[in-house]
């Protein structure tokens, strides 16, 4: 691993598993100083990240373990199969909840943070679903295209002040919040691994390596748009 990010402060959430854990592992690997977040796990700020005031607390105690904040990487999600009826308001505002307005209230909380380092980076979590959409994903679907469309504005908001957004678009990567799916369905495991044309299921650290680039200063004139990571899939959509 190279050092491309030493004296970088992150904040990443979700970091207790899958795409979270290991954006923080790669992250650090590449000399950050990571805090991380989750609804539990080994972390260093455990809280629902839904509730009104928690990304506020997140970013105070951030900035105040790590002396400044100048990437932020919102990885908390959650998506589950539901067909359109039956798919009831509080499942649907769970996701967005979750899924959107958590990764909006985080991204608040720390812009004056970013804007004041100068060369700052959010990169957030969308998914082949904020381009398309998939049966049995209304909620995820909607959440992720509103994601894309925040890191847009974002972007276009705070690149006067040097810092960029982008928003990193996984396929099917096997993660523990998408195992049920494939175990339950093995069929579903074996479509996207065919539909990929490097046959295979993406793997967390796929995503990480991509998220570490867009981290750093290699990535300077990278910002305002989604990057598909999903081994080649959608190029048969």
């Amino acid at each position: 691993m190279s050092m491309r990010l030493q004296g970088r402060k992150a904040v990443v959430t979700g970091a207790a598993s899958g795409i979270g854990a290991a954006v923080a592992a790669r992250l650090a690997a590449d000399g950050a100083q990571v805090f991380t977040a989750d609804i539990q796990g080994e972390v260093d700020f455990v809280a629902d990240l839904t509730g009104t005031d928690a990304n506020t607390r997140l970013v105070a105690k951030a900035n105040a373990r790590m002396g400044g904040l100048d990437i932020v990487v919102p990885c908390a999600g959650i998506s589950t199969f539901h067909p359109l009826e039956g798919h009831d308001d509080a499942y649907f505002q769970r996701v967005l909840d979750v899924n959107l307005i958590a990764v909006f209230r985080l991204v608040r909380e720390a812009a004056a943070h970013l804007k004041a380092h100068g060369a700052g980076r959010i990169v957030t979590i969308g998914s082949t679903t904020s381009t398309y959409g998939d049966e049995g994903l209304c909620a995820y679907s909607a959440s992720k295209h509103a994601v894309l469309g925040l890191t847009k504005s974002i972007a276009a908001e705070l690149g006067p002040f040097g810092v960029t957004a982008t928003c990193v678009q996984p396929g099917a990567i096997d993660t523990p919040m998408t195992a049920p799916a494939f175990d339950q369905m093995p069929e579903y495991r074996t479509f996207w691994e065919g539909k990929a044309p490097l046959r295979r299921l993406g793997k967390p650290e796929d995503i990480a390596d991509v998220v570490a680039f867009l981290c750093s200063e290699d990535a300077r004139f990278v910002s305002g748009h989604g990057l598909w990571v999903d081994g080649g899939a959608m190029v048969r959509h």
